[in-house]
């Protein structure tokens, strides 16, 4: 994956605790966000406002440079029944959460925005809120030269992203080593000032569930409920990261496979589930050895790989697929979204900054940094998890990062705290929500599935609309959704 492609119970008893009142200090200018930010998808959006939030770009500097973030809101649609706000933040990080409102208020989880305010906002570094300039410049994606060894290759793409990463850290170092998620959590507590919160809920998935933490940690009498879905580790390292995803994925492989012999008559791998993960194997190291083109289209090993650990929903496809690459065929290409930059209002949306992404991971990652080390623990991950034999996306992701690392350190409070985990997600695996309880409290809500962040799509979303609306929390678990049959099964 390249680095420009590559988530106790409070029960009130009276009205007067059920409601969260708003401080006199309410200071934004709200608008319609069609009408002042450029590109604002969908244009005929009535329910939408946005507003500017200023902050400090380094907090142990309050009288300093400032900057402003972008916020986003859905009043709710009971106002005689309102509570307070929900904050929201879809992940990432790197990603934009000014849509968030809008999304939530049309998924299963709708029924949070009927007491409730919702409120995007784009984390600093990211969408509309501010950036800094550091354009791509020719070579930041280049390859490396076919015939070098594969170790020669990694050393390569380790040196040309330390070279961007530098090159970024140089534009503004003051913005850079505030790009954290702790930053961003005090971030969120001045979009609670500026809206007149006493207190205020919150909603994040992913990395979301990082930034949940450190608010709660930092802030927790400001925090009224608040709910973690798809929960990351409490400690980072992104070398870490990337062995507790390849070891879950590689259980996804191996009952991938025993899904696919369940049905030998559609597929032909085999009726056994060894037999078929051989099978599987087998053709990705054929087509690692000798690539095909069909059509135009590559066809090599890490096509193969990349429908081996696919998300359950995907399964009949992934091995309709398969089955059609063993016999010559072609599979469905997928498109790449773009990138671009800028920031304020006047930006055209692209919903995603990688290097915010890479800074604020690598701005707290404990890990190693230097190439020889994440070269041996990439030939130790993959020999270790042959059947997804993956280097890790992340791998690499910090070289030539140059800044102090600023670990995280999430507390225990006392606020409501629902987590949500995933059985079978790679993405955030479910031990990592059973080490955020253990570090910060809770109670966890298992969800049956691997779909990440999947909570608002599911039956289940009534759990967190119960949550937010009355703060009684949910153990136990949910059905996800069902794996699709092959067609006439």
């Amino acid at each position: 994956m390249s680095r420009y492609r590559v988530a106790s119970v409070l029960v009130a008893t009276t009205m007067v605790a059920l409601s969260t009142p708003a401080l006199a200090s309410a200071s934004l200018v709200w608008k319609p966000c069609k009408d002042v930010a450029a590109g604002w998808e969908p244009a005929d959006d009535q329910r939408t406002e946005c507003a500017m939030v200023t902050v400090p770009v380094d907090y142990a500097k309050p009288d300093g440079r400032e900057i402003d973030i972008a916020v986003s809101r859905q009043k709710a649609t009971d106002q005689a029944r309102r509570r307070g706000v929900v904050l929201l933040n879809p992940g990432g990080p790197g990603q934009s959460g000014i849509h968030q409102p809008r999304w939530i208020a049309d998924s299963r989880a709708a029924g949070i925005g009927a007491d409730h305010d919702l409120i995007g906002f784009d984390p600093r570094g990211v969408g509309y809120s501010a950036d800094i300039a550091c354009p791509a410049l020719p070579g930041d994606d280049a390859e490396p030269p076919a015939s070098l060894p594969d170790k020669e290759k990694a050393r390569f793409a380790f040196d040309r992203d330390a070279t961007v990463n530098q090159r970024c850290i140089a534009a503004d170092p003051e913005f850079v080593r505030n790009l954290t998620t702790e930053n961003v959590a005090r971030d969120m507590d001045r979009i609670r000032e500026a809206l007149g919160e006493a207190r205020i809920g919150f909603y994040g998935v992913s990395w979301g569930t990082a930034l949940g933490a450190a608010y709660r940690s930092a802030f927790d009498s400001r925090v009224d409920r608040m709910l973690l879905d798809s929960v990351m580790s409490p400690t980072l390292d992104v070398g870490a990261m990337d062995d507790a995803m390849i070891a879950a994925g590689e259980i996804t492989v191996r009952e991938f496979a025993g899904w696919i012999a369940r049905y030998d008559a559609v597929y032909h791998f085999g009726g056994r589930q060894p037999v078929v993960l051989e099978g599987l194997l087998r053709l990705r190291d054929e087509l690692t050895e000798h690539p095909r083109t069909v059509d135009g289209e590559t066809i090599d090993g890490e096509t193969v790989t990349g429908y081996l650990a696919g998300p359950r929903r995907d399964w009949a496809n992934a091995a309709k697929t398969l089955a059609a690459l063993r016999d010559g065929g072609l599979p469905a290409t997928k498109p790449t979204p773009g990138q671009g930059r800028g920031f304020g209002w006047d930006t055209p949306p692209t919903g995603y900054n990688t290097f915010q992404q890479t800074a604020i991971l690598c701005n707290a990652s404990e890990g190693p940094r230097d190439f020889e080390t994440i070269w041996q623990r990439r030939l130790d991950r993959v020999r270790e998890y042959p059947a997804v034999a993956s280097p890790g996306i992340w791998n690499g992701r910090c070289a030539g990062w140059t800044l102090p690392v600023q670990p995280w350190k999430f507390t225990p409070g006392n606020s409501a705290l629902q987590l949500v985990g995933h059985t079978y997600e790679p993405v955030t695996p479910i031990g990592w929500a059973l080490a955020m309880r253990d570090r910060i409290g809770g109670i966890l809500l298992t969800i049956e599935d691997d779909h990440h962040g999947s909570l608002s799509s599911l039956p289940c979303a009534s759990k967190a609309v119960e949550f937010f609306s009355t703060g009684e929390t949910s153990d136990g678990s949910c059905a996800g959704a069902p794996i699709p049959s092959p067609p006439g099964h």
